[in-house]
């Protein structure tokens, strides 16, 4: 599946480009961000919010270009509103949000009308210079002024999610990973796909990122610890790094990250992370203990196994949503280790 972005607006709003522009992982395709035609195949995320409430930070994360003026006369929201997946409203938790909060019942009553099916979300941003005491309070206080506008509009239906994010640590990439998965149909084959991996083969915690952005758009079952998610996306940004060094060519053609890439790193506390390419966009990090990583043969064919079923899912698209664990078709069974660590088949 593939999200679109626009830019900031060039007033009180923005919206951002593509995040990324290939999300689904198939062949490539032409730059459409010059398009007002919403897209099916390609769910629109808007990212929106007052003048200095943080979008322009937000959107340099991943350097989203270009500017649109959302609600200008001439500009035709509601064909933006029909293909848009997901509109975020970004909130200023330092700030009086009184005016924020207007604006923010406007934006989305109106989008709601046009599209009931878009997620709403909120961000209350720059979270970094409140105590943990003021962060509960604020998203309480938010939370109720959001939905008591709603109930007094009868807009009851009308659901929003509300996130805590800051761009000084990794929680904006959480909450763009929430969000993100919200619009990926393939994420329950995923997190199957996830749960049948890191069960047979000894590894306590799997996420599937989006390498650019470092987003994950799948993770197992079991819940995401936050110290977890930060080891991860910093490996992802050794190994990049460390690649960009070392990997390219003396001419300095070539690529950081490629379907040779792959990398360990073992911690001082027995904990290994363990990184490999699936995709052109998307790589397999795990965490797990030294004990269980000695069954490196093991974990190298089940990753195999996982591998090949990803590209299947997603070679499926739009059509079809797989929901069988193992693809039909393939030889490859993922195996898990008896207590005697006798490999065995698993079905």
């Amino acid at each position: 599946m593939s999200i679109q972005y626009e830019e900031p607006l060039a007033d009180s709003y923005g919206v951002a480009d593509s995040f990324p522009k290939d999300f689904g992982y198939g062949e490539e395709e032409a730059d459409i961000e010059d398009s007002s035609a919403p897209s099916d195949s390609k769910p629109r995320i808007l990212l929106m919010g007052l003048r200095r409430s943080g979008k322009s930070s937000i959107q340099k994360i991943w350097d989203f270009p270009g500017q649109v003026d959302f609600f200008d006369p001439t500009f035709d929201y509601e064909m933006i509103f029909r293909g848009t997946g997901a509109l975020i409203f970004v909130i200023d938790a330092q700030d009086d949000y009184v005016e924020a909060l207007s604006r923010l019942h406007l934006t989305v009553s109106r989008a709601y009308r046009v599209n009931p099916d878009i997620n709403f979300e909120v961000f209350i941003h720059k979270v970094d210079g409140l105590s943990d005491d003021h962060k509960i309070e604020t998203q309480r206080d938010i939370h109720q002024r959001a939905n008591d506008d709603l109930a007094d509009a009868s807009l009851e239906k009308l659901h929003l999610s509300f996130y805590l994010t800051s761009i000084y640590d990794h929680s904006i990439f959480e909450a763009f990973s929430k969000v993100v998965q919200k619009l990926i149909p393939q994420l329950p084959t995923l997190e199957n796909l996830l749960n049948i991996f890191i069960s047979n083969s000894g590894i306590e915690k799997a996420f599937l990122f989006d390498v650019v952005s470092k987003i994950y758009i799948a993770t197992d079952s079991s819940p995401v610890d936050m110290q977890s998610y930060e080891l991860c996306c910093d490996m992802i940004d050794v190994v990049i790094d460390v690649s960009c060094i070392y990997g390219l060519k003396e001419d300095g053609t070539g690529s950081a990250y490629d379907k040779e890439s792959m990398a360990i790193i073992k911690l001082n506390n027995t904990t290994v992370l363990y990184l490999k390419e699936v995709t052109k966009f998307l790589a397999l990090v795990c965490i797990l203990r030294e004990e269980s990583f000695e069954r490196k043969g093991l974990i190298d064919y089940n990753f195999h196994c996982f591998r090949k079923a990803i590209h299947e899912v997603f070679e499926v698209g739009m059509s079809t949503v797989r929901t069988v664990p193992n693809p039909a078709g393939t030889p490859c069974m993922l195996k898990t280790a008896a207590l005697n660590g006798t490999p065995r088949s698993t079905v």
